[in-house]
């Protein structure tokens, strides 16, 4: 019963050891997307409105509209990748466990 439970723990700081070696440049490249996730549709967003501003000149500012919704698409997608990310890693600690 000890020794099974000493081999379990053994078995995880392994695991994590492991674990520790990729996932500083798995991190790196997940801040990566998820930055430029965020950027791209806020510039496409800022770009979109300047256009319209340029076009069709009023009181509303479209260049202001334009950014945050880009802001917030890019948001979304962020959200979506690291949401991704936290299932596909659950699922495979879930697997490695049984």
């Amino acid at each position: 019963m000890l020794s099974e439970e000493v081999a379990e723990k053994e078995r995880r700081k392994l695991k994590a050891l492991k674990d520790n070696k990729r996932s500083v440049w798995f991190g790196l490249g997940m801040m990566g997307i998820v930055g430029w996730s965020v950027v791209v549709p806020t510039l496409l967003g800022a770009g979109l409105g300047i256009w319209l501003d340029n076009k069709y000149p009023g009181t509303m500012s479209w260049t202001l509209t334009c950014l945050i919704i880009g802001l917030f698409a890019g948001c979304l997608v962020a959200w979506h990748w690291v949401s991704k990310e936290h299932k596909e890693m659950y699922q495979e600690n879930k697997k490695e466990d049984e």
